[in-house]
């Protein structure tokens, strides 16, 4: 039998892309409540799935023969309340500036109107054989500037 499902994929309000998540057993820590590190994959999941929502295929620059993808060069997260098991949260994305070889994204964390946790990232795009800064594509630097 085939099962026909697709995995959760987000949508788009405005400039915001908002990506839902469920708290599982695995994601909290001895205490009952999401590990601290737990946020960041949450948000790395809402960034890749913006990308994808945005029509750009990251596998595909991976594929290509100059590999290229984008990094994270720093992050800043401010942690204002727990998530726990079973909660439903939205993670959201924006694009704060895109240019050259580098990006800032702003995230938000919720469970319903409560919000949990903030994160700025900071990325760059990078030539990954040479480990070598390189421009963003110019098609995926148009698709952000619609937002």
């Amino acid at each position: 039998m085939t099962y026909d499902v697709q995995p959760a994929s987000g949508q788009f309000f405005g400039a915001t892309f908002a990506f839902p998540v469920r708290v599982y057993y695995e994601d909290t820590d001895a205490g009952g409540i999401v590990y601290y590190a737990n946020y960041l994959r949450f948000a790395e999941r809402a960034r890749t799935e913006f990308i994808r929502a945005l029509g750009c295929s990251q596998q595909q620059a991976l594929d290509a023969e100059d590999k290229c993808g984008f990094t994270v060069r720093s992050c800043t997260v401010d942690y204002k309340l727990p998530a726990v098991l079973d909660d439903i949260l939205v993670v959201t994305c924006e694009m704060r500036e895109a240019k050259g070889a580098s990006a800032i994204m702003y995230q938000e964390i919720y469970r319903g109107e409560t919000l949990l946790a903030t994160v700025e990232v900071k990325v760059a795009y990078v030539d990954l054989g040479r480990k070598r800064p390189v421009r963003i594509p110019a098609e995926l630097l148009n698709k952000l500037s619609c937002l």
